[in-house]
């Protein structure tokens, strides 16, 4: 959960996520969209699916005991070098190093290290650096101390540098450097896109479809929705799409408003519209990717931060005409 997250917003999900898995067997039996309901908001979620897949691996292969090996370490679902490095030292002792973006930001300035950090001959001089920094004994102190000294004292853009212990030894303190370091390659700006999403609401409930495992939010659920490209209208692309995923037509009606979502990629502009079914009677032939979801149950399945505010789009709308029904 800490990987590309802040631990003040970590806390909560993990004290719940335990409070429900307290034990390996817990969460290797447990469903996908369970975990990804509890997972909900902390983004990445490729983390949760190979964390619900090491989870199992070492539950059904490994009698529930965690490997305690780097090379075992690297096999579970998920597990790169950092995470191994990480736990074996910190949960076994093992002389490993860590190199996540608080270890770069230490080692970059601790050496001024003037090169980008996003090039690999940059990575590997890190991780040499890492590794020769690392005492014989408790390894696992080590790394946790180098950890908070960039989480609490070396951070990114006010360096507590008057707080720092390395302080007489650091070339970019010395040349007056830390806050221009480390440098990285500059961001490419972030495009614009437009999508549509198709809000079909019968009898108080939403039609949701799960999306693809693999992919941007994968194993999530959302209104069917699809990108608007090359000046195309919401109509007739949102029209072919409910059809494709669930095989329901529907007309296509009033925009029921919009939202913004940023990604590290693209910035999202999602377009909700009310959509009706050609027919009163008419059902979606749902499968294990489709259902209907009460507008006032949306928790009981796992939603991004995007698709909650799409929901609450429809949720607005729903207010404002004093019913659900005559949404």
């Amino acid at each position: 959960m800490l990987q590309q997250t802040r631990v003040e917003t970590v806390r909560p999900y993990y004290e719940r996520f335990l409070a429900a898995f307290p034990t390996v067997y817990h969460l290797a039996a447990a469903d996908l969209d369970e975990v990804l309901r509890l997972w909900a908001g902390l983004g990445y979620y490729a983390r949760a699916r190979n964390l619900h897949a090491a989870a199992r691996a070492i539950a059904e292969r490994r009698g529930g005991r965690f490997p305690r090996t780097l090379e075992e370490l690297r096999k579970l679902p998920g597990v790169g070098r950092y995470t191994a490095g990480a736990i074996a030292s910190i949960a076994f002792g093992v002389r490993a190093p860590v190199l996540d973006g608080n270890v770069r930001r230490v080692l970059t300035r601790l050496f001024g290290i003037r090169k980008s950090i996003e090039r690999p001959a940059t990575q590997r001089r890190l991780w040499a650096l890492a590794e020769a920094l690392l005492p014989r004994t408790s390894p696992g102190d080590f790394n946790q101390a180098l950890m908070e000294l960039g989480a609490r004292v070396c951070t990114p853009k006010q360096p507590r540098c008057s707080a720092c212990p390395l302080r007489s030894a650091c070339v970019a303190f010395a040349r007056g450097e830390q806050r221009r370091l480390p440098k990285r390659r500059p961001k490419r700006p972030v495009p614009p896109v437009d999508a549509a999403a198709a809000a079909i609401v019968r009898a108080g409930r939403v039609l949701l479809v799960q999306r693809p495992a693999r992919g941007l939010l994968g194993g999530l659920w959302e209104m069917p929705s699809v990108p608007l490209t090359n000046g195309q209208t919401a109509a007739g692309t949102l029209a072919s799409e409910v059809a494709r995923r669930v095989g329901l037509p529907v007309d296509v009606g009033r925009e029921l408003g919009a939202v913004r979502h940023a990604f590290t990629h693209r910035l999202l502009r999602l377009h909700v519209y009310r959509c009706r079914p050609h027919h009163a009677r008419a059902r979606a032939r749902l499968n294990r990717a489709a259902r209907w979801v009460s507008l006032r149950d949306l928790d009981s399945v796992p939603l991004a931060t995007l698709d909650r505010k799409a929901l609450q789009v429809v949720l607005d709308a729903a207010d404002k005409t004093a019913s659900l029904r005559a949404l």
